[in-house]
C-alpha cells in the first residue's frame, strides 16, 4: 500500500492542505467513505488535540469531533478553562473506516497500514500550526505519535518528551461515553485536560 506524501503540498497553509485532503488515495479507506474529514482550528493554535478518526457523524458532515463524543469533548475541554474555538482538532486518519450492520455504520479501528499511510497528513498539519503541546486522545491516537510502546492505562495524564512540542495523552470522548462508570470518567478526562492547559507554559523544555 503506498501512503499519503505524494499528495501532500510540499508547502502552503491549512486551506491548501484541507484542499488537496480531499482527493486522497494514500490508502483504500477513501473508497467507501464519504469525504475527507480534516483538521480545524486556527494556524496558530498553541494546543492541537488529536484522536483517531472521524465517525460517522464526522463523516457525513465533513467536521471533527461534531458526534457525541464531539459533544461531550466540547464540555470537558469548558470545564478545563480550554476554548475549543483556540485549539486545532484533528485526527491521525483522515477518513472514516467502518463495517455495515443493516443501515447503520459501525466503527472499526484502523490498522497501522492505514495510520501510517495517513501520517504525512498530521506531519503537514504540525509544520503549518506548530503547536506548543499535542493532546492524544486514546490509545491509537497516542500509540500513532508516541510509538507502540506506549501505554495509556499506565501513562495518560503524562507529559512525553522527545518532540517539537509537548505531548500528553488521555482517554478517547468515545471510551468516555462507553465506560461503565461513565462520570468517573468524564472527571479523569476533565483533569487531564487541566493538566495539559497547566503543562503549556513549559511546553518544548
Amino acid at each position: 500500500m503506498s501512503d499519503a506524501a505524494s499528495f501532500v503540498p510540499s508547502d502552503g497553509d491549512l486551506d491548501d492542505l484541507r484542499a488537496a485532503a480531499r482527493d486522497c488515495h494514500g490508502c483504500d479507506l477513501y473508497r467507501h467513505a464519504t469525504q475527507t474529514v480534516f483538521g480545524e482550528g486556527p494556524a496558530d493554535a498553541e494546543i492541537v488535540l488529536v484522536g483517531e478518526q472521524p465517525g460517522d457523524q464526522e463523516d457525513r458532515r465533513g467536521h471533527p469531533f461534531v458526534g457525541p463524543a464531539g459533544r461531550l469533548l466540547d464540555r470537558a475541554l469548558a470545564e478545563a478553562g480550554i476554548d475549543r474555538g483556540q485549539v486545532y482538532v484533528t485526527n491521525v486518519v483522515k477518513h472514516f473506516k467502518f463495517v455495515e450492520r443493516g443501515k447503520r455504520r459501525i466503527h472499526k479501528q484502523p490498522g497501522r497500514t492505514e495510520i501510517v499511510a495517513c501520517a504525512p497528513w498530521f506531519d503537514a498539519e504540525m509544520r503549518v500550526v506548530r503547536p506548543r503541546l499535542v493532546v492524544c486522545l486514546g490509545s491509537v491516537a497516542a500509540k500513532a505519535i508516541l510509538g507502540q510502546s506506549f501505554r495509556i492505562t499506565t501513562q495518560r495524564g503524562q507529559f512525553i518528551p522527545g518532540h517539537e512540542y509537548r505531548v500528553i495523552a488521555t482517554a478517547h470522548p468515545s471510551a468516555v461515553l462507553r465506560a461503565p462508570d461513565r462520570a468517573e470518567a468524564y472527571a479523569a478526562l476533565v483533569a487531564d485536560l487541566k493538566t495539559a492547559l497547566g503543562g503549556i507554559s513549559s511546553a518544548g523544555e
